[in-house]
């Protein structure tokens, strides 16, 4: 598939790119060549090939999903300028 310079310029546009005529001249025949070539991995007979999330058949560990505030608000809270029963103090923006 070859692309025109008013294609190249959409897909230019799409992709917030300005370009001038000479840049679009440029990039139009490298646009079509990677047409091209995701055309030929469409002519791939995949039907036997299973999905593949990692390359290393490995299982990584989960931790168990348990919500907890962290037990840290004395490390949290020692950040702050200014700090009162356990939380921060800041100035009053709403009258």
């Amino acid at each position: 598939m070859s692309l025109s310079k008013e294609e190249t310029r959409k897909v230019a546009g799409l992709a917030r790119l300005r370009m001038n005529d000479e840049e679009l001249e440029r990039l139009a025949p490298q646009l079509s060549n990677i047409i091209g070539f995701v055309e030929q991995l469409s002519e791939l007979n995949t039907d036997n090939v299973e999905p593949l999330a990692n390359v290393v058949d490995i299982t990584l560990p989960l931790r168990e999903d348990i919500v907890t505030d962290g037990n840290c608000a004395d490390l949290v809270l020692a950040n702050a300028p200014e700090e009162t029963q356990g939380y921060f103090v800041v100035p009053k923006v709403v009258e």
